[in-house]
């Protein structure tokens, strides 16, 4: 297996601008020229727009993440939000060509296999079961076999917030980078629970290939993020202020 360049992995950046500029800055100062996005780019409370404009300018892969989607959708198949009215209003028919252009899953010509939540849907975690007492991790074989028909070695995965590699029967791994722009988050669906990454740093991953295979790097950078924080607070989430500020949900 030959080597390759480092690729920076990015998910659920949220429309965190402040998070994204200082993810890229860290990432180019590691000598890394290679992107992919694993969705979920633009909704939330801060800068949906100028967070578009830095990612349109990258022409990384990219897909779409369950939140990308349902800005698109009709509204009316979806409850309006404060946070969904936001972002529909600051986005340009650009931005909503490049997100509407997001593919769901998409294969990287070095063997990496992209999804933003699971092959089977945009919201429903590949690592996680979440039951009547919150979420737990799922074992590598739960996992793997809802890997079926994925023959590319390397799985990239995102939507819960959360950096985790697992190492996957017959050799493949599965790597999900946390999240660049919003490090906590509650969710009612299927019962409640919460994601805590535990800090407010921005979160990715960096993939780099050797001869002795793929190995991942998981980096946490400090940003502004006191900026975001305001910009929620602004625009009518306090509860994603707080996230931001302190890595938990409350």
């Amino acid at each position: 297996m030959a080597a390759a360049g480092p690729i920076a992995v990015l998910a659920d950046i949220h429309g965190n601008r402040w998070a994204l500029e200082a993810v890229l800055e860290d990432a180019r100062g590691r000598g890394i020229r290679e992107w992919v996005s694993l969705g979920d780019c633009l909704y939330g409370p801060l800068d949906p727009a100028g967070t578009a404009d830095r990612l349109m300018a990258l022409y990384m892969p990219a897909v779409r993440g369950n939140e990308d989607r349902i800005l698109l959708d009709d509204p009316a198949r979806h409850p309006e939000s404060p946070s969904l009215a936001f972002c529909r209003s600051e986005l340009s028919p650009a931005h909503r060509r490049w997100l509407a252009e997001l593919p769901f899953s998409a294969v990287h010509e070095a063997g990496l296999f992209l999804c933003h939540a699971s092959p089977q849907a945009d919201d429903a975690y590949l690592l996680w079961d979440v039951e009547s007492g919150g979420a737990r991790r799922r074992p590598p074989t739960a996992v793997a076999g809802r890997l079926a028909g994925i023959a590319q070695p390397v799985v990239l995965c995102g939507h819960d917030h959360l950096p985790a590699r697992l190492d996957l029967p017959g050799g493949r791994i599965l790597i999900d980078p946390g999240s660049v722009g919003l490090p906590a988050f509650r969710d009612d669906h299927p019962f409640p629970h919460a994601m805590e990454a535990g800090s407010p740093h921005a979160r990715y991953a960096v993939l780099r290939r050797s001869p002795a295979g793929w190995a991942a790097e998981f980096v946490a950078v400090s940003y502004d993020h006191e900026s975001a924080a305001k910009a929620a607070q602004r625009n009518g989430r306090p509860d994603w202020a707080h996230a931001l500020r302190t890595g938990f949900a409350e």
